[in-house]
């Protein structure tokens, strides 16, 4: 699961820099549990330049939290990442 074509929306594209969608793919690639094919993103501004990611899925449940370097257009955003077995979407919340 998510190890085939990867695509992004426009909302994507236009509110996460690249270096930031790449951090997202590689948290679901890192995980070592079975992945949910619904991966979930909370992404919070909590300083001028610190973002807090909070990641999680629910079958099987699992969350983690982490803090990187970066600046957000809002103050939060919530990114999903879909799997429908083909290909892989990350879209904005309000996208879906």
């Amino acid at each position: 699961m998510f190890d085939k074509t990867k695509y992004l929306t426009r909302g994507v594209q236009e509110q996460l820099t690249i270096p930031l969608q790449r951090a997202l793919w590689e948290m679901i690639d890192l995980l070592t549990i079975e992945k949910d094919y619904l991966q979930i993103f909370e992404l919070t501004q909590i300083s001028e330049s610190q973002i807090h990611i909070l990641h999680r899925q629910e079958v099987p449940g699992f969350s983690s939290e982490l803090s990187i370097h970066g600046n957000l257009p809002k103050e939060k955003l919530k990114i999903y990442v879909i799997d429908d077995g083909d290909y892989s979407t990350m879209l904005l919340a309000e996208e879906y």
